[in-house]
């Protein structure tokens, strides 16, 4: 059941326990991948906010933390296949041990586009962390080092995946049922 009024259109498919479980799961095996290391996260915004804050705490490491922000879908809900860069990490990978954190993987344009814009500033290693993945919707391979859910193609929204902006706030990965 959704007790969120504004998001009556929204049918739960994981609860919050269910991802707060899973996240502790995959902080678990990140922090023994990384044993003796201090990675560098890196968050792509906005949809992973509220994934990578919560996957960043379940880590038992010294870490760094980071943002970037790109572009594929101008606010539709398909990507454009052009992908962008809007806003850069604020410091260099050059050596470190590099961990991209993401809300969902689904074509895999928009995630190939980084990592290979990422393995070009050098990084000590880069692996990725998607909390979602849709392999039925691949288009280009992505190595996912490190998956939190695979999924159907469904058009998903909450833990900080939206809408038109909307809906990022539910705690929960709901269905949305008309987007």
């Amino acid at each position: 059941m959704n007790p969120y009024s504004f998001a009556s259109d929204v049918k739960p498919l994981y609860t919050e326990h269910q991802i707060q479980q899973r996240v502790r799961d995959l902080g678990q095996s990140i922090a023994e991948d990384y044993a003796g290391l201090a990675p560098a996260l890196i968050g792509v915004m906005k949809g992973s906010l509220f994934f990578f804050a919560d996957l960043a705490r379940a880590i038992d490491l010294p870490l760094t933390v980071d943002l970037l922000e790109v572009s594929s879908y101008a606010g539709g809900t398909e990507t454009t296949g052009e992908v962008r860069i809007t806003s850069d990490v604020s410091r260099p990978l050059a050596g470190q041990h590099v961990l991209v954190v993401e809300d969902i993987v689904d074509t895999g344009l928009t995630m190939n586009f980084l990592l290979d814009n990422l393995r070009a500033r050098q990084p000590a290693s880069l692996k990725l962390c998607s909390l979602l993945v849709k392999p039925s919707r691949a288009r280009v391979p992505v190595q996912i080092d490190y998956r939190g859910f695979t999924v159907e193609d469904l058009f998903l929204v909450g833990y900080g995946l939206d809408y038109a902006e909307r809906y990022r706030n539910l705690p929960f990965i709901g269905v949305m049922k008309n987007p």
